[in-house]
């Protein structure tokens, strides 16, 4: 299996995030990423490759450009305050507020941010624009033959919906990817996301299509991140109802319930008929990971990996979250190894 990675993701490299009513170093760090593609390379997993350069299309296929432009251009009009820290926002347009687009950069920071954890900084456009290609990269790979590939995306995307960033996310890099094997001549494509925190922006981005089947397993939202949505009871709306599943579990799960799950969306993607597979590959399912609360172990990792495989599909995995970070690597390359076994 093929890796795409590049060295840009390191102009993201926020200083802090507001964590439980509190300002921590940011835990979506560059060293996510030195940790797998070290693993990838220790393991001989298989050739690593540079990105190609796309141009804006693909991703606005998926984004609202007014998102696009205010992520290209965020930092500067921030530093034209005269500002040097990251830039986050302290308000939001809630229920009530009204969500008007406003001229001051912090008004623009409410008003497309879901959450004062994902900081923008001088760096962040060129990492972020890196990450999509990276998807598109690989995905490239896939729709033209290879029976897997794998974008080692940072700064992750599942957080990231058509008009909104938030959970470290600004991209939705699975829903840019899933849209060019849509645009590329696959009728059916399904995304499962197997981060601990609910893909709430490729839910809201595909919720009303039924050209592109979404699953996600995640910590309850009753307890967890994102909170607002995620529930078993949201299914997709018009044409797209009935193709998007929520798999909520509770905290302390195990491999044990957690394969259940998996089984559970494995078979709704087997009956759908997709031709193209896109995993949002979180791993801070961990039982280690600093900011989440299941019990999944390393050795659990290749099990996922080989049960995704028996779907016999094109399959892109594309990386999102895991923070027990020294550990990421490991479990990361877990999963691509038990599918390549398969």
């Amino acid at each position: 299996m093929r890796t795409i990675y590049t060295e840009a993701h390191r102009q993201q490299d926020g200083g802090h995030e507001l964590l439980e009513g509190q300002f921590v170093k940011a835990h979506e760090s560059p060293s996510r990423a030195d940790f797998v593609i070290n693993r990838v390379r220790e393991v001989k997993l298989g050739e690593v490759l540079e990105p190609q350069g796309f141009s804006l299309d693909p991703i606005l296929k998926v984004h609202d450009k007014g998102l696009v432009d205010f992520l290209a251009t965020a930092w500067d009009q921030w530093a034209a305050t005269g500002r040097t820290f990251d830039a986050l926002p302290h308000v939001w347009p809630v229920p009530g507020l009204g969500r008007r687009l406003s001229d001051s950069i912090d008004g623009k920071l409410g008003y497309y941010a879901i959450d004062a954890g994902t900081p923008i900084m001088k760096g962040t456009w060129n990492a972020v624009k890196a990450s999509a290609d990276v998807a598109l990269t690989a995905q490239k790979l896939v729709a033209t033959g290879e029976r897997a590939a794998f974008a080692l995306c940072r700064p992750p995307g599942h957080h990231a919906g058509s008009d909104f960033y938030g959970g470290y996310c600004f991209l939705n890099n699975a829903g840019i990817a899933a849209q060019a094997f849509r645009d590329q001549g696959a009728k059916r494509v399904a995304i499962l996301d197997v981060d601990y925190h609910h893909g709430n922006g490729t839910q809201q981005m595909f919720f009303e299509r039924d050209d592109v089947l979404t699953i996600s397993l995640h910590a309850d939202p009753k307890q967890e991140f994102p909170y607002f949505i995620g529930y078993a009871d949201e299914i997709g709306a018009g044409a797209g109802e009935g193709y998007h599943m929520n798999l909520p579990l509770p905290w302390g799960t195990d491999w044990a319930r957690y394969s259940e799950a998996l089984e559970h969306a494995m078979k709704r993607i087997e009956q759908y008929g997709a031709e193209a597979l896109v995993v949002s590959l979180g791993l801070d399912t961990f039982e280690e990971d600093p900011i989440s609360r299941f019990k999944l172990k390393q050795g659990d990792y290749p099990k996922m990996g080989e049960r995704i495989a028996w779907a016999d599909l094109p399959t892109l995995f594309v990386m999102e979250g895991g923070y027990a970070v020294e550990a990421l690597g490991v479990n990361t390359v877990n999963v691509l190894l038990g599918f390549e076994q398969r």
